[in-house]
């Protein structure tokens, strides 16, 4: 179980995470909505600790996240793997090696600068990228590859890290339709196939109810919302999202895996 307990983030005098306070169970799908600013990466952020909160602590299975140090801390950021807009990969190094980078925490640092990985490692990297159909590009540079195919490696590079949870920071944002749910559909694969909890800030309300199982709504960095997509009425959304409502109200994917089933793994189509 995660618990979230008046965590609070400040800036000088501004606030982007006001008073957070929640708690997830362990296989839950959840969406974080809301505006552009209204707080959501900082709260994810501060979940995996690249933030650090002002106030309030974070809890994970009785241990207290936010007073993690040291070697903890790195094995805590392994746990609850961050998946980026911008995909955060090396481009001039192959998809492999960038999955790899998962296991850093794992392994002694003169591995990595070596490049001498573990066999375990690289069976669990190709087996990773085997899920997303991706394993034929691993010899390939990074940066050769579509936006799509970025994101379904830098999916893979959270996977191998074995994380309890994973953090999906606006995973889609810079992505085309067509990718969006192909990345959208890995991540609810990884969700109901391994368990693994997701907590994915999304800016589109319309694939929050597609995909989610519960949302929490932030405005101005304070949680004004959090309940099943079902409870979310257009006018809740609309005083949430105020000025943005038309932009992200549009119309839901026609196969909602809420009420489909999920895509096997590696069926993912090629981007």
């Amino acid at each position: 179980m995660l618990v979230v307990e008046g965590l609070t983030c400040r800036f000088g005098t501004k606030a982007a995470v006001d008073d957070a306070s929640f708690s997830i169970a362990p296989g839950s799908f959840v969406g974080v909505i809301g505006r552009s600013g209204a707080g959501k990466s900082t709260l994810l952020r501060m979940i995996n600790r690249l933030a650090e909160p002002s106030e309030g602590r974070i809890m994970f299975e009785g241990v207290d996240v936010t007073a993690l140090r040291g070697k903890d801390l790195r094995q805590w950021r392994a746990r609850s793997a961050m998946i980026f807009q911008q995909f955060n990969l090396v481009g001039r190094l192959d998809v492999l090696t960038n999955v790899l980078m998962g296991r850093l925490a794992e392994i002694p640092s003169w591995r990595s600068l070596t490049q001498t990985w573990p066999e375990r490692d690289k069976a669990l990297a190709m087996s990773a990228l085997e899920q997303f159909d991706m394993a034929s590009l691993a010899a390939q540079r990074a940066d050769q590859l579509s936006g799509g195919q970025q994101q379904r490696v830098a999916i893979a590079r959270a996977l191998v890290q074995e994380p309890d949870i994973i953090l999906a920071d606006e995973p889609i944002a810079s992505l085309d339709p067509r990718n969006t749910r192909i990345v959208m559909d890995a991540l609810l694969r990884i969700n109901k196939h391994f368990g693994i909890t997701v907590i994915c800030n999304l800016h589109s309300l319309d694939l929050a109810r597609t995909y989610c199982d519960r949302l929490i709504g932030m405005s101005a960095g304070r949680i004004v919302f959090d309940g099943a997509p079902a409870t979310l009425t257009d006018l809740i959304a609309r005083e949430l999202y105020d000025l943005e409502a038309n932009d992200v109200m549009g119309a839901a994917p026609a196969h909602a895996p809420g009420g489909a089933a999920v895509p096997e793994l590696g069926t993912a189509a090629a981007a």
